[in-house]
C-alpha cells in the first residue's frame, strides 16, 4: 500500500479549530456553573445547619417547665438573634379543669446573621400549681 500525502492536506483546517474550541468552551462553562451549584448548595447547607444548631442549643437552655411561665425573651448566641415566646395552648380537646397539666406553646425563633430565619413550634406541659 502506497499512502501519498500531497501539499495542504495536512494537519487541521482553521473550522475544525474553532469547532473544537468552541465544544472545549460549552463544556467548560458547564462544569463552571455545575460547580458554583453544588458551591451555593453547599453554603445553603452549612448555613441552614448552623441555624437548627443555635436553636437546639437555646432550646436547650430553656428554664425548667415549672419554671417557664407565659412571656418572652430574646438575646443573641453565635452571632444569631434569637427569640422565645412562650403562649397558652389553646384546644378544644384540652380541659385545663381535668388535668394538672397545662400546655403551652413554645415558639424558638433563630435569624442568622445573613437574614434567613428558622422558626420552631413546640409544646410544653407545665404542672397546675396547687391553689
Amino acid at each position: 500500500m502506497n499512502f501519498r500525502r500531497t501539499r495542504g492536506t495536512e494537519g487541521f483546517t482553521l473550522i475544525e479549530v474553532l469547532v473544537a474550541l468552541s465544544v472545549v468552551a460549552v463544556t467548560l462553562s458547564a462544569i463552571g456553573s455545575l460547580i458554583a451549584v453544588t458551591i451555593r448548595g453547599a453554603r445553603s447547607v452549612s448555613g441552614h445547619l448552623a441555624l437548627v444548631e443555635t436553636a437546639r442549643s437555646i432550646m436547650t437552655g430553656l428554664p425548667e417547665r415549672g419554671e417557664l411561665g407565659p412571656g418572652n425573651f430574646s438575646g443573641e448566641a453565635a452571632g444569631h438573634r434569637w427569640r422565645v415566646d412562650v403562649l397558652p395552648f389553646y384546644a378544644d380537646f384540652v380541659d385545663p379543669q381535668k388535668t394538672d397539666w397545662v400546655p403551652q406553646t413554645v415558639v424558638v425563633r433563630v435569624q442568622s446573621p445573613s437574614g434567613p430565619i428558622l422558626q420552631i413550634n413546640t409544646v410544653r406541659l407545665r404542672r397546675v400549681q396547687a391553689q
